[in-house]
């Protein structure tokens, strides 16, 4: 037991501050793809709500593909395929042997996913929205973008927190993918001690215990969101969650 707690430690020999770094890693990486993929998984569902038919079709479209396709496939495609556009666009300027950033490729890759995902919570939000909501900001004078961000956005948020939530769980579990692209994050790490230490059932468990604690600790934070959110209103259910 001494042993193995001694891989665990934090002084030479030890896999510890290797493995705090992997796991920073991970939850940054988690926490990067947010902004852009829900802000994203946002304007598809809009998009898909729009009078214009080009609109729909693109929704439709990317929904299907990163719903459908692998997300170790499409994290594959932005590393492997992003690097291979930029040096085609570069090799004039003399930079042909430029190499995609692999932190880069995940938030990109992970991103177009969540994005994808969470435009079916999105949808479910934005059709929960009553018309005469914006009819009455409408009437207060309110502009368009302004009505949205006080009055529409607000709602959407208290609607849509549940299966953001899930999108989060499964985002924080797919960055684990990441590690086949080389970058070091918790699994990548894990894999490393293993390789060194032939001792695959205590780092492996020590992994499961980090994402359980990552999602316990998602899981209240989300729950407190959703506290506040609902403060005064009765909760109306959310669907679409992946």
């Amino acid at each position: 037991m001494s042993e193995t707690l001694a891989l665990f430690s934090f002084g030479p020999g030890g896999w510890g501050a290797a493995l705090a770094a992997g796991a920073f890693v991970t939850i940054s990486l988690a926490l990067a793809t947010v902004p852009g993929g829900l802000s994203l998984g946002l304007g598809v569902a809009m998009a898909a709500r729009s009078k214009n038919v080009w609109a729909r079709r693109f929704a439709t479209l990317f929904t299907t593909i990163f719903r459908g396709l692998p997300e170790l496939l499409t994290l594959f495609i932005v590393y492997y395929g992003g690097a291979i556009l930029l040096r085609k666009a570069l090799t004039p300027f003399g930079y042909g042997d430029v190499q995609i950033d692999a932190f880069l490729a995940g938030v990109i890759a992970l991103g177009l996913v969540l994005a994808a995902f969470s435009s079916e919570v999105w949808i479910g939000a934005l059709n929960s929205i009553t018309a005469g909501q914006r009819e009455a900001a409408s009437a207060l004078g309110l502009p368009r973008g302004q009505a949205f961000l006080l009055v529409v956005f607000p709602q959407l948020m208290r609607v849509a927190l549940p299966g953001l939530s899930n999108n989060w769980l499964a985002l924080l579990k797919d960055t684990s993918l990441v590690s086949t692209i080389a970058l070091v994050d918790l699994m990548r790490q894990t894999n490393l001690a293993v390789g060194a230490t032939k001792q695959p059932l205590p780092f492996y468990l020590l992994a499961c215990l980090i994402y359980l604690v990552f999602s316990m600790i998602s899981g209240g934070v989300f729950g407190a969101l959703e506290r506040r959110a609902n403060r005064g209103s009765a909760r109306i259910p959310a669907t679409g969650g992946r």
